[in-house]
């Protein structure tokens, strides 16, 4: 079956590719590049990025998925290096004679760095007898230099051209596969190094310069086209900080953490280095705060130094890369712009150094390590709980260093009623007495909050929730306390479950039937319950509501169907959640549209917290679900769902096996 399969998919391979030898179909670039190369000898794909120069020579391993810095990319196909077509053939089956470097720099269309290379009387060396790698500027690349530094060069060719197209070159051949990651060659200038870098995404850079043309073999050498002229790198990076008045205010706080060994090791990094002006943007108490505590101004340095060396070329999509903090930024690009956690704030890229790479940044960059609570409460989605904590006067609390938790809700949940206690006593009861990880808590856990009250800890399948708050979001560690985003506001139980019913209207005829079913004492003693608790309404439903609540032992046995065992607030629901009621078969539980469901029936009002349970309210006495009924909630199973997804599988395979029995 599988070789009926690739005779077909070669089959239309061919007729595509018949009616003009360089078209071909998108949905084969897509899923079978590799195969397309194979089928025409010699020919290359490239992705260029549309509405600019800028090409990557594309290959099996290498494939940027048609957009390169956010940019779509449009793929053709030229000649391999060395190769041209040949009229009436497929492919490029033709191989180029070689020829020496200074007549290769022609054929690839470096003929800028072929005119140096002749005024600076190189063309003899680079004609003659030897083995050498040259990385050759593109033309665009010399008509990006700033115009000083290229008068420079050219105003004095018998010593600082030739020097400069010398630093670009090295005595021996090296194919890119040579260029390894992190290895680095002498140049033929002074023996001063090169420093290559080979990323796992393909791209291969020269003292982070781009090869956007390589392996262009010569008789005497190899030539590969770069994206920007080269310079000698001699200077740490502590000393390109020194000399730089525009980072002093970063040198300085280098100096202040003891972090200056850093900038002097032989090691090979990436520092984002913010401004002074960046300097300048935070609150003078907050930098002022930071600049003083030790720990903190490590954190936050190292947070802007990558633990491997990262050119700007090299970046064609946001990836997290680790930090010496720990933590990791997305460093990615926007065009032709550098980012950093989505925000094009790199004013100046690439500055080398002979221990790692600088690029200038216009933000300082906090880490949540270097944050006090309240800084990490300062984000658009708590604003609302983030105002409360101010109004209630804890702001000391949350700047301090108290080791705390804080349960931040989210400003959905302060939506409706679902607040109602006064600001001072509501949000008190929403910091915790220690810092805690989430990771670190364990089902039926007590906390204390500042307030005084115990809340309990529940471990679900599907979330962790304090009380009826479930954690929304992964913790925030800041410098002396850990915030956890929580997607309800939370409201500590104030009696047994016997007490919530009694102080809402809405269940007296339950308290009554409660109290004739002889249950008082159950819904009162210590335990953790689940009342699925019928209201007022769905006992006016009921059709034999007088019989029933005449009848003791039928009554009992109706409310015990709905009290199920343990506590589950509506945040551990997930689909086919089942519950075991303390009479008869088990409670089927899903979601739908943000609406916990038990046997069908809607909660109508859920996760009122009691001491020895919970109570959700339903406007339906719930009754045992018949055996043959799927669940009609999220992720339930439908058996007509299940046959009919069955039976038009079974016509797909029925067409595919007929279609083949034609080959």
């Amino acid at each position: 079956m599988r070789s009926l399969s690739l005779s077909v998919w070669i089959f239309t391979v061919q007729r595509r590719m018949s009616r003009d030898a360089f078209t071909v179909s998108v949905s084969l670039t897509v899923h079978s590049s590799s195969f397309l190369l194979f089928l025409r000898p010699n020919v290359c794909a490239m992705q260029q990025v549309k509405g600019t120069d800028k090409k990557y020579f594309t290959n099996c391993k290498q494939w940027y998925h048609r957009k390169v810095c956010g940019k779509p990319t449009v793929i053709t196909y030229e000649c391999c290096p060395g190769y041209e077509r040949i009229p009436g053939e497929k492919g490029c089956p033709a191989a180029l004679p070689l020829v020496n470097i200074y007549n290769t720099l022609g054929v690839v269309g470096a003929t800028t760095t072929k005119m140096y290379t002749e005024r600076a009387q190189l063309r003899e060396e680079v004609e003659g007898p030897g083995s050498f790698t040259f990385f050759a500027p593109s033309n665009d690349a010399w008509a990006a230099l700033p115009a000083e530094i290229l008068d420079a060069l050219v105003s004095n060719v018998n010593i600082e051209l030739l020097n400069a197209l010398h630093y670009h070159m090295v005595n021996r051949r090296l194919t890119s596969e040579d260029l390894r990651h992190g290895s680095s060659f002498s140049s033929m200038y002074q023996d001063f190094k090169v420093h290559i870098h080979h990323y796992s995404n393909g791209v291969v850079t020269v003292n982070c310069a781009r090869l956007i043309k390589p392996d262009q073999h010569a008789t005497n050498g190899i030539v590969h086209v770069v994206d920007r002229v080269i310079t000698a790198v001699s200077n740490s990076m502590q000393t390109i900080m020194d000399v730089d008045g525009d980072l002093e205010t970063l040198q300085a706080a280098f100096v202040t953490a003891g972090l200056t060994n850093i900038l002097e090791d032989e090691g090979q990094y990436t520092i984002f280095a913010p401004t002074n002006e960046a300097f300048e943007k935070i609150p003078p108490d907050t930098l002022n705060r930071i600049l003083k505590d030790p720990v903190a101004l490590t954190d936050m340095l190292n947070y802007h130094i990558l633990k491997h060396m990262q050119c700007a070329e090299s970046v064609v999509a946001g990836t997290p890369m680790e930090t010496l903090q720990g933590t990791t930024l997305e460093v990615g690009c926007d065009g032709d712009s550098m980012t950093l956690n989505g925000k094009a704030i790199v004013t100046k890229k690439d500055q080398l150094g002979t221990n790692g790479v600088i690029h200038y940044i216009n933000e300082l960059l906090i880490p949540d390590s270097a944050k006090t609570l309240l800084e990490l409460a300062d984000g658009s989605s708590i604003s609302t709980a983030t105002k409360l904590f101010v109004e209630a006067g804890l702001s000391s609390h949350l700047t301090g260093s108290e080791a705390l938790t804080l349960m931040a809700p989210l400003n959905d949940a302060f939506k409706g009623n679902a607040w109602r206690s006064p600001a001072v006593k509501l949000m008190t009861n929403h910091i915790l007495k220690e810092q805690l990880s989430s990771k670190a808590l364990y089902h039926g856990q007590e906390l204390e909050t500042l307030g005084g009250l115990r809340l309990r800890v529940f471990v679900y399948r599907n979330n962790l929730c304090i009380e009826n708050a479930c954690i929304a979001a992964h913790d925030k560690t800041g410098r002396f306390g850990t915030m956890f985003t929580v997607d309800k506001v939370l409201t500590p139980p104030m009696g047994t479950l016997m007490d919530i019913l009694k102080s809402d209207d809405r269940f007296s005829t339950l308290v009554g039937a409660i109290q004739t079913a002889g249950m008082t004492e159950l819904l009162n003693q210590e335990g953790a319950l689940t009342f699925f608790a019928p209201t007022n309404e769905a006992f006016s439903a009921h059709a034999d509501l007088n019989r029933l609540l005449s009848d003791p032992a039928a009554l009992a046995g109706v409310l015990r169907y709905h009290l199920g065992e343990g506590l589950l607030v509506s945040g551990g629901v997930s689909s086919h959640t089942r519950v075991t009621p303390l009479q008869g078969d088990k409670l089927e539980m899903g979601v739908r549209n943000y609406t916990v469901y038990v046997n069908k029936i809607p909660v109508a009002d859920a996760d009122l917290m009691a001491t020895n349970g919970v109570v959700h309210a339903v406007n339906s006495i719930i009754k045992p679900l018949r055996e043959s009924t799927g669940l009609d909630v999220q992720g339930a199973t439908s058996p007509r769902l299940e046959l009919q997804h069955s039976a038009c599988v079974c016509k797909i395979k029925l067409k595919v096996t007929k279609y083949l029995s034609r080959l």
